[in-house]
């Protein structure tokens, strides 16, 4: 049986789902001031959405600004995203770009995760084993901003990411009714029970999907994300108010830890 995945002293899987939060800013001194304010805050896990810098396509820019994050987040998880408009973000860039810019997260040190996004890619396996060689845990992600799929096709998408070698499986969805929100919470929950050490991050988006967002105690998914400064995508909770949520769901543990 696989070992649960423990980064940083913090356990995917265990308890409360993390609190990870984006940050979307476009300069460097942004960037780096709201990484600080959120580490103040005590965010479990941060997220740089490299998308959102006006620098994003430079790779010497993108491994400047991780030097200066490193030192900032050595004792917080930082995930490393570049969300192409294909998946709902605000890049568009060739593969073989992208790859260099994961490249660069990698060798920079600072990036604990780096999100892939699996669908995307010519060659996504060889890329996640490539980047875990350099030291990177990898996300293996697929956003749908259109829809939710039957659950067939849900099921599916989890276990085609699952077997492409990422540390973690993720899948957002957007529902068009209640129970597409349903649908994505019970195969969730089925997929965790078959794999329950394999970290697995779900979310249904909007205003409907809101539920989804603070039931992964109860559904298998292990991390969820509050917004900061600006959120990443429809639906999200501000990071306090989340926090507020969760610990009144796992038994009143009043903390973002």
């Amino acid at each position: 049986m696989e070992q649960q995945l423990s980064v940083k002293g913090r356990v995917l899987g265990a308890g409360k789902p993390l609190i990870c939060v984006p940050v979307m800013a476009e300069e460097k001194a942004e960037i780096l001031a709201e990484t600080k304010r959120l580490l103040a805050a005590k965010a479990d896990m941060i997220e740089w959405r490299a998308d959102a810098f006006a620098r994003a396509k430079e790779p010497d820019a993108v491994q400047n600004v991780l030097a200066e994050l490193k030192p900032l987040v050595k004792d917080t998880i930082l995930v490393f995203t570049i969300r192409t408009k294909a998946q709902g973000g605000l890049l568009e860039l060739p593969g073989e770009t992208l790859q260099i810019l994961h490249e660069a997260a990698a060798e920079s040190g600072a990036a604990d995760f780096i999100d892939v996004e699996y669908f995307e890619g010519k060659h996504a396996e060889q890329e996640i084993i490539k980047l875990k060689k350099m030291g990177a845990h990898v996300i293996a992600s697929h956003h749908n901003f259109q829809e939710t799929p039957a659950r067939a096709e849900i099921r599916s998408l989890l276990e085609e990411m699952q077997a492409g070698a990422a540390d973690v499986v993720k899948l957002a969805l957007m529902p068009r009714r209640m129970q597409d929100v349903f649908d994505l919470m019970e195969e969730t929950y089925a997929f965790h029970e078959e794999h329950p050490n394999r970290p697995l991050i779900t979310m249904s988006m909007g205003q409907m999907g809101m539920l989804s967002r603070v039931a992964g105690e109860f559904t298998g998914s292990c991390v969820t994300f509050g917004a900061g400064a600006k959120a990443s995508a429809p639906g999200q909770l501000a990071m306090e108010e989340l926090a507020r949520v969760l610990a009144a769901l796992h038994g009143g543990d009043h903390g973002t830890k």
